[in-house]
């Protein structure tokens, strides 16, 4: 029960009803799911569904339209959802942490179609 509040902040349920939105916006199938949380080595994190793989992803403003598997559409989102809470509430912190885990994110198995689902 930590988890969101520690790298959310005080505003941990912005940060999760924003994961759970992008998450709705990136994936037509996504209705709802229980999430997992994830603390990885460079100090970053990110949360993904209990779903089934593949993931079908599609992301109108830079044309993406993929399949991943679904630690990294956790990934994609909580990107989208950091960068979205940075814009939102203009503190540095979050985009601290979206850049933690686009480093994390570089080093990844499908790097290739996370990168191609964020830019």
């Amino acid at each position: 029960m930590h988890f969101l509040p520690h790298y959310f902040g005080a505003r941990y349920l912005h940060g999760e009803a924003f994961v759970f939105d992008w998450a709705r916006r990136l994936c037509s199938s996504y209705n709802g799911s229980h999430w997992q949380f994830f603390r990885v080595s460079n100090g970053a994190f990110y949360l993904a569904p209990e779903m089934a793989a593949p993931v079908s992803v599609r992301w109108n403003l830079n044309s993406y339209e993929g399949t991943m598997g679904v630690e990294a559409f956790g990934i994609v989102v909580t990107l989208f959802a950091l960068c979205h809470m940075g814009e939102t509430f203009a503190e540095d912190v979050y985009y601290d942490r979206f850049h933690l885990l686009r480093e994390f994110a570089a080093t990844h198995p499908e790097a290739r179609e996370i990168f191609r689902a964020i830019d």
